[in-house]
Parts: structure tokens; sequence; C-alpha cells
């Protein structure tokens, strides 16, 4: 489709576009004190985007700006969810103290900028874009990192990012030139003609190319051994941002991972890295291994923070290697395993961090001496930290026993040869249990008892309630959820 033909079915983007453009404008006529309000426009255009997205969900697949991007439910989909996490981090932000003595109005604006850059990383399907639309999220998320200028954590963090992320985008861009070089093209479907009719001779650059992307892919996603920025950035980033990057940066990766791997290297039952030629390389045994060390790492390095934030931070990296258990198979049913593990993550991983920043709102820290007591002091909010910690770590009947349910069922379907990747995640469960309880026993067994009950302001009841209604219900019936993966689980094909 010719770039006029496909701004008809650009719409979402383009009314993001003209959303941050109206942030912008709105926050050159505001003080200071008032930059909230760049946060209303940024909360009601997304609203819109959204409703201009369901309105194109019906829509037959098709490729856009001369095959790019693509429309297909599948990235319909993956932007619901970011959306979603964009507009509950829009209003924890209102409501955090660390984000008080800073104007809020670029805050909000370069928020908008990496959502269009998430819509992107959803929709490529030509490696030039898809390279393009990680660039728009790194940089925006190196400012919003570091947006605490006043502290030196996170200008740390930060830095860190800059160092990480300039790294891993040079490698997964050299090993793009690899891939131009041996298919002449860097539109998804070209690429996979031309390499199912490479000879034995371009194996070992085929492989060495597709190492460095998987780096890119990694360091999105924070996959071992590309993991080392993610405990300190979220450390230091503002608590709202690191919620926000334990989501939507993560959902982004995985829907990349998935459309590129499904559809240069599927042969629409499941992976079949053999077609390249690359037949000595054990494809689906290094991805595996690479989601058995992912998880465990996370896990048992989160048994060793003091801070509930840093603790959350490699618990989103054991997360990570839960879902990348489907890889190794992509199969139909293992891409829609990791689709429901994205949807439970995100409201029991968003609610997690809202009480992290109601804490520290109260407290000013954020270690676990300051949730002692919390318990007995705020029984509504030591009841829903409660439930996000056993959905967390994958108990019934939780939503988060459901995510990981489908991830095993399909690795259980996929045959013997992936039963070993069921073991280590149930046993990464149970050790993720020991740190996830240890802040359930804080809460009620350490501190003092206080007969003064209190609770959580308006705003954030309001969003503990919106998170903790799908992490218990979509543990009791996840039906509707299902279904609207089932439908949401098509992409665009094409056969050259």
């Amino acid at each position: 489709m010719n770039n006029l033909q496909s701004i008809e079915f650009f719409v979402p983007e383009i009314i993001l576009v003209i959303v941050i453009i109206a942030s912008l404008i709105t926050d050159l006529f505001l003080k200071k004190t008032k930059t909230d309000i760049v946060g209303w426009v940024l909360l009601i255009g997304l609203i819109i985007v959204g409703l201009s997205i369901i309105n194109l969900y019906d829509f037959a697949p098709t490729t856009l700006f001369s095959d790019m991007i693509v429309l297909d439910p599948f990235s319909s989909f993956i932007k619901i969810i970011i959306l979603i996490a964009t507009l509950l981090v829009i209003i924890a932000s209102w409501n955090s103290n660390e984000l008080n003595n800073y104007g809020k109005g670029e805050y909000f604006t370069v928020l908008g900028i990496m959502v269009f850059g998430l819509f992107l990383m959803a929709s490529s399907v030509d490696m030039l874009m898809l390279y393009v639309s990680i660039e728009i999220v790194s940089i925006m998320s190196f400012i919003l990192a570091g947006y605490l200028k006043l502290e030196t954590r996170s200008n740390e963090a930060g830095l860190k990012y800059v160092i990480y992320g300039a790294f891993s985008s040079g490698v997964m861009l050299f090993g793009i030139s690899i891939i131009f070089g041996l298919a002449g093209s860097t539109n998804y479907f070209q690429i996979q003609n031309s390499i199912i009719a490479l000879d034995d001779t371009a194996n070992a650059s085929l492989i060495f190319a597709l190492l460095m992307i998987f780096t890119g892919f990694g360091y999105k996603i924070s996959a071992v051994p590309f993991h080392f920025w993610t405990p300190d950035v979220y450390e230091g980033s503002p608590t709202t941002i690191t919620a926000y990057l334990s989501i939507a940066p993560k959902a982004a990766g995985f829907a990349m991972i998935i459309r590129f791997f499904h559809q240069v290297f599927s042969d629409g039952y499941g992976l079949n890295l053999d077609m390249v030629g690359a037949t000595d390389m054990p494809w689906p045994e290094i991805i595996g291994l690479l989601a058995v060390v992912t998880m465990t790492l996370g896990n048992l390095v989160a048994i060793q923070q003091k801070s509930i934030k840093r603790m959350l931070a490699y618990s989103s990296i054991a997360h990570a290697g839960y879902m990348m258990l489907a890889l190794p198979v992509l199969s139909f049913d293992a891409i829609e395993a990791v689709m429901i593990y994205l949807v439970v993550y995100l409201f029991m991983n968003l609610g997690a961090f809202f009480i992290v920043i109601m804490v520290k709102n109260n407290t000013g820290g954020e270690t676990f001496d300051d949730f002692q007591g919390l318990g007995w002091k705020m029984p509504f909010v030591g009841g829903v930290m409660t439930l996000f910690m056993l959905s967390l770590t994958g108990l019934p009947p939780t939503a988060g026993f459901v995510g990981k349910l489908y991830i095993f069922k399909s690795l259980i379907g996929a045959g013997e040869d992936y039963y070993w990747l069921v073991f280590f995640g149930g046993v990464n469960s149970v050790i993720s249990l020991y740190y996830y309880f240890n802040v359930v026993k804080l809460m009620y067994l350490s501190g003092e008892r206080s007969k003064n009950i209190s609770y959580p302001s308006k705003p954030i009841f309001g969003l503990l309630i919106v998170t903790a209604l799908p992490s218990l219900l979509l543990g009791l019936y996840w039906n509707p959820l299902v279904s609207w993966i089932k439908d949401s689980l098509v992409f665009y094909t094409q056969t050259l």
C-alpha cells in the first residue's frame, strides 16, 4: 500500500502526533505548578487514540507505507496494552511526590513520544523501521530515567541507560547490515524468501547476524546477559517510570521478537530455524537456556535485595525469563500464552509499583523496612499488596497462575523436548515465593501493630482497585481474556 493510501489506516498514530504537539504547545503557556494539565491533554488524547485502534480492529490485515509497518489484530492488541499502562502511569504521576519539584510538561510530552515509538515497534515489518522505532523509545527512556535531575541516583540511571542502550543499538545495527547483505532487503517477507535460498556457506554469517540482532531484542526485554542496565536504571528512575519501563517497552519488545521470528523463521506451526540451513545450531535449546538463566538469575538476585524497588527490578528480569520460555516453540499456543502473560503482568506489576509509590510518599523510602506493619496500619493496602505478591508468584486463584499455566501448557503441548523448561519454570516459581512472601511477612509479622487505620488517597485507591480486580478476577474467570487474545492472534502474512 502506497503512502497516501496508508494514511487512512494510520489514524491512531496521526492522532497521537497531534496530541504530542498539543502537549508541547500547552506546556509553553503554563506555569511550572500547573503542568499537570499537560497530563490531562495526553490522557484524553490517548483515550481517543485507543478508540481509533478499536475502530480499526476488524479491518483486514495489511501493510502500510510500502511494507514498512503492518496493521493487524496482533499489533492492535499490543498497542492497547501499551495504552492501558500509559494511562495508569499518567494518573500515578499526578500523585507521586518524587515529581513535585519538577515541571511535568516535558515529562508527559516525552512519555507521549515514547508511546509513538512503542506503537511503531509493535507494527514494524522492516528492519530499518524497527531500528528507528527502538531508537525513538530508547532516547525517550533515557530522558525519563534521568528526569530527577537533582538526584545523583537518577543521573546515574540515565547515564548507564545511555551507555548500555548505545552499545546494544550499535551491535543490532551491525547485525541488520549483515542480514541486508545476505538477503538484499530489510523487509521481513523478502528476508524470509532470500534466507531459504541461501546455501550452507552463508550459515556462519547468518548465525552471527542473528546473535547480534538478538542483542538488541534482549536489551529491550532485559534478558540475560543483556540485563545489566535494568537494576540500576529501575532503582534510579522515578518510580512511575520504573513501573512503566517494566511493562510497556517489555510488551513492545516481545511483540517485535515474536513478529520477527514468526514472520521470518516460522513455518506457520512453530519456530523453524532449520530452514535457514543452520542445522548445526540447536536454536530452540539456546533460546530455552537463555530463558532459564534469565529467570534463575532474576529470582536468585532478587532474594538478596533490601529495596522493594530493586527487588521488583530483578523480579521483572525473572518474568521476562518466564515469557521467554515460550519463544523456543513459537507456536500459536505459545504466542497466545505470552499475550496472556503480558496482560496479567501489566496489572499485578503496576499494582505493586503503585503501592511502592504510596509508601514512598508517606515514608520517603522504598526499603523493606518501610513496609513493616503496613498490613495493620493500612489493611486495604496490605491485602492488595498480598494479592499482587501471590499473583507475581503464580499461585492460584490469581491471574499470575493463569499466565504461567498457559506458558507451561504450550511447552507440554510442544512435546517431550520442552519438558525441561517446564521443570525449571516450576522450580523458579518456588524460589520466587521466598522473596515475594518476605514482603507479606514484613507487612503482618514485623513492626508495631497500629490501632489507627489509615487509607490511601482517592487516586491511589482507584489505581489499586483497577489493578487488583483483574489480578484476582482473571485468575477465577479468564475465558473472555483468552477469547479476545484468540481473536487478536492474527498476523499479516505475505507470500512473495
